[in-house]
């Protein structure tokens, strides 16, 4: 419990035998940090919080059903699909985790994923923050990521929530886009249930801007959330092709994922680096296909999850690095072959990775019976052209996704972002949804207090224990590539408690006891358990001992 005091001055007080200790003008506080895994989460999710309220589970006599329970909530409090995002987040809060500067970031997203399925297997329910009913309606545009997490959101919050899917079922691109190897169907079905339990009413196959008007919307709603994402593929630019063996990568998943027919032969090139390239790949793989992956630059640069990568080589799936096409060759109105051309990198461009320029004379052919680039999409704003600027995306006012300062239409997700992650469409709807009830319930916007972050170099890192990293299991490369089963096994109980203690609870007590053991002076109040410590400023002399020997940096001497 972060304890706020205020300065005092003291005279010089007698110590035992007969000495006198100079009073400091400075005291200990304690003084709440973010850590920088929150910090960096596009979601926002506290993540401190739910490993902690699993690490602890023994310490504070709860079994770990319950703490699984509440750390479902902790987490869903910000992001309520903690089963989807554990499957398919870069996890760009490892990145920032201060354990990284000991050993080995803690798994955050595989625990998201243990917590996910925990609250999928015993049915848990998602908190409502009231019951009362505001009158208040909105409609969602959309029912990706960033769609339902506004949804629910506004849902919570007592406003009666519709949502618009143009497609035949729910989840918008990782439904559409994402293969079943990496995310389930039932997971996706499942976890979005819980919102519609909520009272969000859906509706399917109907595209605003032809179904529905969006001047329709605006007259029958009090307020709009577009979140319509990109679907729509690019293309080489090359002639020929418009052949009839050649698919955009968001294309050839869509019509995979809807069951289509697809003849991609037995030797398929994909074009691009990204995520799409990599799930376009591995599904071709899995069709029976011979794969070569083609990318300008090295591997270093690829912009898709290491993971996916990584699984991507274990399956055996080829690539070319350091070269791009430059032509087709074309028989029968169909791609036989491409022809790259090698390149070398440069100095870095406008997206901080390496320019690339072509190496004369370098040119040579792939053969092909199906040709996919994956190398970008965009959004179709058939119906919604007000909301598309020039360069084909949505531009927002401020920071909380408004489309003009005056209008009662805001926006997230991949339209706004030129494409981004699922935690920052969770993030974006989020974020819309507090916005829309503050605009809808007239409240006045107060930005919260901002606080500090902690990171490793004002902690006391050598106070915790080595810990391995715990690692999830997964099917062999050449089993996995027989079928769209998930591959993956979650964590066991003993591995995901073994995670979780992996947290260093950065900026927050976690009963350590440092304070109080290292205090000569009797200015450290033990508390009752969950209250943690408190200072006595009567007794202290300022001397900072147990701001040094805080090991998670929740001490200051103000």
């Amino acid at each position: 419990m972060a304890i706020v005091v205020r300065k005092i001055k003291r005279p010089v007080r007698p110590h035992i035998g007969g000495g006198k200790k100079a009073q400091s003008t400075q005291l200990p506080q304690y003084i709440g940090k973010r850590p920088p895994c929150t910090d960096t989460c596009p979601s926002a999710e506290d993540i401190r919080g739910y490993l902690t309220y699993i690490a602890q589970a023994e310490e504070y006599g709860r079994t770990h059903e319950e703490s699984m329970e509440q750390a479902f909530y902790i987490l869903s409090d910000k992001n309520p699909i903690p089963a989807v995002m554990g499957r398919v987040c870069p996890h760009p809060c490892e990145s920032a985790c201060n354990r990284k500067d000991k050993d080995k970031a803690v798994s955050i997203n595989k625990v998201e994923l243990s917590i996910g399925e925990f609250a999928l297997a015993n049915k848990l329910q998602l908190k409502k923050l009231t019951e009362e009913k505001t009158g208040k309606k909105v409609a969602i545009i959309g029912s990706g990521p960033s769609g339902i997490s506004c949804a629910y959101q506004l849902a919570r919050r007592g406003h009666d929530v519709t949502m618009f899917e143009s497609k035949p079922d729910i989840g918008g691109m990782i439904r559409w886009g994402i293969p079943a190897y990496r995310l389930p169907r039932d997971v996706i079905k499942n976890e979005y249930q819980r919102v519609f339990d909520m009272g969000v009413e859906l509706k399917l196959n109907t595209k605003v801007g032809k179904d529905i008007s969006l001047d329709q919307l605006k007259s029958d709603y009090d307020a709009i959330y577009s979140a319509i994402g990109a679907q729509v593929g690019w293309s080489l630019g090359l002639e020929g092709e418009d052949s009839s063996n050649v698919y955009t990568g968001v294309e050839l998943l869509y019509k995979h994922n809807m069951e289509e027919e697809l003849n991609i032969g037995d030797k398929v090139i994909v074009v691009g680096g990204g995520d799409t390239a990599m799930d376009v790949a591995r599904s071709c793989k899995r069709l029976g296909a011979d794969v070569t992956v083609v990318y300008r630059r090295s591997r270093k640069e690829m912009p898709a999850i290491e993971e996916d990568i990584v699984g991507a080589e274990e399956e055996g799936i080829n690539f070319e690095f350091l070269c791009t096409p430059v032509k087709l060759a074309v028989a029968d109105g169909k791609v036989t072959g491409m022809t790259c051309i090698r390149m070398e990198l440069g100095e870095p461009d406008e997206s901080g990775r390496a320019s690339f320029k072509p190496i004369d004379g370098s040119e040579f052919d792939i053969q092909a019976t199906s040709l996919i680039p994956a190398i970008s999409q965009e959004a179709d704003f058939e119906g919604l052209e007000e909301l598309k600027n020039e360069k084909n995306w949505t531009t927002i006012q401020g920071e909380f996704g408004r489309f003009t300062e005056d209008s009662k239409i805001w926006s997230g997700g991949d339209i706004t972002r030129k494409l981004g992650l699922v935690t920052e469409a969770v993030g974006d709807g989020r974020l819309a949804a507090e916005d829309i009830d503050r605009f809808l319930m007239g409240i006045e916007y107060k930005a919260p207090e901002s606080i500090p972050v902690i990171y490793s170099d004002k902690m006391k890192m050598g106070h915790y224990a080595d810990a391995e990293r715990n690692y999830i299991g997964e099917r062999p490369g050449s089993e996995r590539i027989a079928d769209f089963e998930e591959y993956i096994t979650p964590f066991s109980v003993e591995a995901l408690q073994a995670e979780a203690k992996r947290c260093m609870s950065c900026g927050q007590c976690f009963d350590c006891e440092n304070c109080w053991k290292f205090c000569g002076d009797g200015a450290v109040n033990k508390l009752e358990k969950g209250l943690h410590f408190e200072f006595n400023l009567d007794a202290c002399i300022g001397c900072g001992k147990c701001a040094e020997e805080c090991p998670c940096g929740l001490i200051d001497m103000v």
